[in-house]
């Protein structure tokens, strides 16, 4: 499977941005979706993810309630969109797949978000 993450860019404290992973080749319906962010500095992290059969939601406590992961399954497309951003949210955002958060076997390219104060 492949994934192409897209969306990312520079905004301001409060704002907006949705951020997409198109997912293409040989996908499971048993798989999980998810984002993850590493900042400079800082080891990779998980934030959300989406069991895609399911639809169920899973998310880090720093995001919860500001950021919302979905999915598309005509377009095998994985969103998320983050409201309410801080600067600590700046931060490369990759988009994984596997079978569980713990072991992601395919990796987006990452996508730069970059929250100004």
């Amino acid at each position: 499977v492949q994934l192409q993450a897209s969306g990312g860019g520079l905004v301001q404290a409060g704002g907006s941005l949705r951020l997409s992973c198109a997912a293409s080749g040989r996908t499971f319906s048993s798989n999980i979706m998810g984002w993850f962010r590493q900042a400079p500095g800082k080891e990779r992290e998980f934030v959300a993810s989406i069991i895609w059969s399911v639809g169920d939601t899973f998310y880090a406590d720093s995001v919860r309630a500001r950021f919302t992961i979905s999915r598309d399954v005509a377009k095998n497309t994985v969103y998320l969109q983050m409201d309410s951003l801080k600067p600590e949210d700046t931060a490369v955002y990759y988009c994984a797949t596997g079978m569980s958060v713990a072991r992601m076997n395919a990796w987006g390219q990452g996508t730069q978000v970059t929250v100004s104060s």
